[in-house]
């Protein structure tokens, strides 16, 4: 495996979400939600205006846990695949290069351009509202950006696997928002469900490892569990035991989750 052919081709994706403004608008996406939450979130309590960091956090959360993994899915659902269907892929197979040069440049350029992106709209809050935070609050509030990168990339994984398995694109784009459904609405109420019809006689003990088989939850973890009131106010104290709260072992799971989808796509890609 060789270096440069991997990085002309994640350069050469990079480049067409600049191009075509992608980066730019989910930037500006994630600023306008940001600020909007950091300002009114607490409009329901009856207050109006930024209140803590923490505060802020825990809002955001429940946006990038909606909005990050369906714009990963959506950014690389069609990497391989739309190759494929454009009659492009066996162009570039024939060129000096290995499958898993390919697959790596095209996840890499995505990457890139989702990290941006991220790092550009949640950057901004922090330059208009540092004033108002303070030292440990800004230091979550990196830790809070790193983490969701962290998760755009995971779901990115998902992304560029499910593009190698799909035959077509019509079919990758249902298995992206499949996947999406999933892991961001129902995973949750399965377990809950479970809980309740149980009567916590089954998975009880269990429950807090079970969370680690989805991402979202453990970016929630990953966040929320630092924060000391905001995980009283989440119920995470007397559910997620404090081992497993780690930052340590929350980003060695979120590393997991980006490392296993993409060796298990290299593998399924090979001829």
């Amino acid at each position: 495996m060789e270096l440069t052919p991997i990085l002309t081709i994640a350069a050469k994706e990079f480049r067409d979400r600049m191009r075509n403004r992608w980066v730019l608008a989910v930037a500006l996406v994630f600023t306008v939600f940001s600020l909007v939450i950091a300002y009114f979130g607490g409009a329901q309590q009856g207050s109006v205006g930024f209140r803590s960091i923490e505060f802020t956090i825990a809002s955001l959360v429940s946006l990038v846990i909606y909005l990050i993994p369906l714009i990963a899915l959506l950014l690389g659902f069609d990497a391989i695949v739309g190759e494929r269907e454009r009659g492009s892929l066996d162009l570039l197979l024939a060129l000096p290069i290995t499958r898993l040069e390919l697959l790596l440049g095209k996840y890499l350029g995505l990457a890139a351009a989702l990290t941006l992106s991220t790092l550009a709209g949640f950057g901004l809050v922090a330059v208009l509202l540092y004033q108002r935070m303070s030292w440990a609050g800004l230091f979550h509030y990196f830790g809070f950006m790193l983490s969701s990168v962290l998760l755009g990339l995971a779901f990115l994984s998902m992304a560029v696997l499910l593009s190698v398995l799909a035959r077509d694109r019509t079919r990758a784009s249902g298995l992206a928002i499949t996947i999406w459904f999933f892991f961001v609405l129902v995973f949750d109420l399965l377990l809950l469900g479970t809980l309740v019809a149980t009567g916590g006689r089954f998975g009880g003990e269990v429950f807090a490892w079970l969370l680690l088989l989805n991402p979202a939850d453990v970016f929630r973890i990953l966040n929320v569990f630092a924060l000391d009131d905001v995980r009283t106010l989440y119920g995470l104290a007397s559910i997620v035991p404090s081992s497993l709260g780690s930052p340590v072992i929350m980003g060695a799971v979120m590393l997991a989750w980006i490392v296993l989808p993409l060796g298990l796509a290299n593998w399924r890609f090979k001829p």
